[in-house]
């Protein structure tokens, strides 16, 4: 058996159908950012544990959920309230625990959009560790999302989970991207004036999450990024084999490129003006 932990933030909507498909563990874990909505009041009727942590970042959230709330088992699963466990994916979870040679494993998503699994846009499969031993892995900042660092050998799975990326709405889906943009945008600065591309891990990356990482780097040095990402995804990976939904979805992701090509420029051409300078005007 292993613990599961469930991240949230003002997820009244998702949350009572994410409790449920884990609840083939008898170790639930809710972690909440301090939701304004019902997500705590709804989580509490079931018999698991629920936490309130203020939200610092995505890496400090995971670091501080793993340090200061001990699970039960050895092993643990983490799950954001729009996943969800399924039988198969817990099976192969109980088996996997047992193998000494890892500490932890990589899951691979199943994007669910319009009500369509979106397989070829999302560069499927595409791998997220999600199941660890505790004390062996902890979580970095990287963008408006988090990075692993790992103290041991991983490995990957073959059951995937289900991800209602968009279950609480269009208007939800933008407000949550815009504040996404921002933190890329502070990232995509950052790696443009200090970090590089390695070519190494891009052309002979020993795993799909080397590959990915290394053409992220590239990407953010591309021209004409937004562009380029929306003929990437629907000609070349086959969004538009994915019909209604794909189309939506790549145009999705185009503008949200676009939304941080404009926020770096504003960090970089524009000023907040100091109380000194209001005052002297």
């Amino acid at each position: 058996m292993f613990s599961i932990y469930i991240l949230t933030y003002n997820e009244e909507l998702d949350i009572s159908a994410c409790i449920e498909s884990a609840m083939l563990s008898d170790d639930i874990i809710v972690v909440d950012s301090c939701s304004s909505d019902r997500t705590v009041e709804f989580a509490s009727h079931y018999p698991i544990r629920v936490v309130q942590h203020a939200f610092e970042s995505h890496g400090r959230q995971r670091t501080w959920m793993l340090e200061n709330i001990p699970p039960k088992y050895e092993w643990v699963y983490i799950l954001e309230a729009d996943e969800r466990m399924t039988p198969e994916l817990f099976a192969e979870c109980e088996q996997a625990i047992h193998n000494p040679n890892y500490i932890g494993y990589y899951v691979a998503e199943r994007v669910m959009f319009m009500n369509t699994w979106i397989r070829r846009s999302t560069q499927y499969p595409r791998y997220q560790l999600r199941l660890f031993r505790h004390g062996k892995v902890w979580f970095a900042d990287y963008g408006h999302t988090e990075r692993e660092v790992c103290d041991g050998a991983t490995s990957f799975l073959k059951e995937t989970y289900p991800h209602y990326t968009c279950s609480k709405g269009l208007n939800r889906w933008i407000e949550k991207h815009n504040r996404y943009s921002s933190d890329e945008a502070r990232e995509t600065l950052y790696q443009l004036e200090n970090g590089n591309v390695n070519w190494w891990h891009l052309f002979f990356g020993s795993s799909e999450v080397e590959r990915r990482r290394a053409l992220k780097d590239l990407s953010l040095r591309l021209p004409a990024r937004p562009l380029l990402r929306f003929l990437y995804m629907y000609f070349i990976l086959g969004g538009c084999l994915d019909g209604r939904a794909g189309l939506a979805w790549c145009t999705l992701q185009a503008f949200y490129e676009y939304l941080i090509l404009l926020k770096v420029w504003e960090m970089k051409h524009m000023t907040t003006p100091s109380l000194d300078t209001v005052i002297s005007q």
